[in-house]
């Protein structure tokens, strides 16, 4: 299966609606896309909690062999806001919180991964999964970045549809 990032949004925009606490709807957004327009105009009025889905890097694996894999590495963001930077058990209230959230999405991944019709996520690898508590005093915003991998074959035939080996070459 070749994951296409547009169905990987459509995915994590699915988590944000169905999750109860995190409540995305039309009319109030919750989930974005760490792109950058989305940042500069769409994180200033973030309605929180905030699910952020950043966009994937890859790499290829070739091993030597026939059996090429390509490896994506991802990452979404559970974001809140702290009034008080000075109060630390709401501080940890929050990392706490969103940690139990992230562990509510991995553990709908690990179900959907044996649905057929989740196709998405079919390929995502449970035990690459980490977390990490971040925080940003400036916004007063703090969170928790898990970061995951999906792991697939790739095709290493070349589709000859795609080339025109008559073009002339100019410089």
């Amino acid at each position: 299966m070749n994951t296409k990032f547009s169905e990987l949004v459509q995915y994590f925009r699915e988590i944000a609606c169905q999750h109860i606490e995190i409540g995305h709807t039309s009319k109030e957004n919750h989930f974005y896309r760490f792109e950058i327009d989305e940042v500069l105009i769409g994180l200033k009025t973030v309605n929180y909690p905030a699910l952020i889905l950043e966009g994937y890097r890859c790499n290829l694996i070739d091993n030597k062999s026939d059996n090429i894999l390509k490896d994506r590495t991802g990452a979404f963001i559970l974001l809140d806001h702290l009034t008080d930077l000075g109060d630390f058990d709401t501080m940890h209230a929050i990392w706490d919180r969103l940690e139990e959230i992230a562990d509510d999405i991995v553990i709908r991944i690990k179900k959907d991964k044996r649905n057929a019709q989740s196709q998405v996520i079919r390929d995502f690898d449970l035990s690459s999964v980490e977390y990490t508590l971040i925080a940003n005093e400036q916004d007063k915003n703090f969170g928790v970045r898990c970061t995951f991998k999906i792991l697939t074959s790739f095709s290493g035939d070349c589709d000859e549809t795609k080339w025109n080996y008559n073009a002339v070459v100019s410089f």
